[in-house]
């Protein structure tokens, strides 16, 4: 009796826990990503602790269009940009590449850190993107993108020194 006490505790407390995250989630919209939004994504991609956060590196403005030129024009490519309270704070975007098939990667603006968009991004864009498995490469040293993918069901499938990947399964 005791262990059953115990397993509906702590089927309660997640259930409660669950209900908690949702009704805490930031609000967010996510929207094709415009032409006009590649200035904002642009400036985000340049400071330093975001790409000291995120061990990829920042592109000068040529390069950063030609990036995104191609993947505006690629349809196999989905990407959306996440706004918050009407500003833009970031983007989300799923491609396929190489073994790992389909994977998915974000980039929040700092001014958006610590408010649970990028957690309310990813839930959303998966309810979006139905294509499963689906990968998500994060820096061994971002323990807060571990915890976004982990939020939204994603499991650790190999930990390296400078980059973890993480898998969402069926």
């Amino acid at each position: 009796v005791r262990h059953l006490r115990q397993a509906f505790s702590t089927h309660t407390q997640t259930s409660r826990h669950r209900r908690d995250l949702r009704n805490n989630m930031a609000k967010i919209l996510l929207r094709p990503v415009l032409e006009t939004d590649l200035r904002i994504l642009f400036e985000q991609q340049l400071d330093r602790e975001a790409v000291a956060m995120s061990a990829y590196p920042a592109k000068d403005s040529g390069e950063f269009m030609r990036h995104w030129e191609g993947i505006l024009k690629n349809k196999a490519i989905l990407a959306r940009t996440i706004l918050y309270k009407d500003k833009i704070a970031g983007h989300i975007i799923c491609w396929k590449e190489g073994k790992y098939e389909q994977q998915v990667g974000y980039w929040i603006g700092k001014a958006f850190w610590g408010r649970g968009i990028a957690t309310s991004a990813l839930q959303e864009f998966l309810a979006q993107v139905k294509i499963r498995p689906l990968f998500a490469h994060v820096a061994s040293h971002n323990l807060a993108s571990k915890r976004v993918l982990e939020k939204n069901g994603f499991t650790l499938l190999d930990e390296g020194a400078k980059i973890t990947v993480f898998k969402l399964n069926p």
